[in-house]
């Protein structure tokens, strides 16, 4: 059974660990308020993710921690499939629109359009 936990080694936790991923050559997938950055790394390391969810976007810290949630329980499940990568999980308005579900489905579908572009950087 494989190991779904969310540790401090799979977390972008430094400004300078998200300017690299919003700096560099990243690759991009995007829905419905959802854009997700993710860039590949050289060296042999966990697949990190990094949340940004601001307050301007979601006001009550009850909506923000329900999408932080949601974003943290996909990746966990989707992370094994994913490249060695750094992530970053970036929120817009129209990100409160979603459901729990529509927001799940939204994220897995976009784990795997990620892993594909990575795999294939031509499409």
């Amino acid at each position: 059974m494989a190991n779904n936990t969310f540790k401090r080694e799979s977390r972008l936790l430094t400004s300078l660990e998200y300017d690299k991923v919003f700096k560099h050559n990243t690759v991009r997938a995007s829905a419905k308020g959802i854009v997700i950055l993710a860039l590949k790394k050289e060296e042999n390391t966990e697949t990190r993710l990094g949340l940004v969810v601001p307050k301007k976007v979601l006001k009550r810290a009850v909506w923000r921690n329900r999408v932080k949630r949601i974003v943290r329980e996909t990746f966990r499940i989707s992370k094994h499939a994913l490249p060695n990568i750094d992530v970053v999980f970036l929120a817009k308005p129209t990100i409160g629109d979603l459901s729990n579900q529509e927001l799940n489905s939204t994220l897995l579908k976009l784990w795997e359009k990620i892993s594909h572009r990575l795999d294939n950087p031509q499409s």
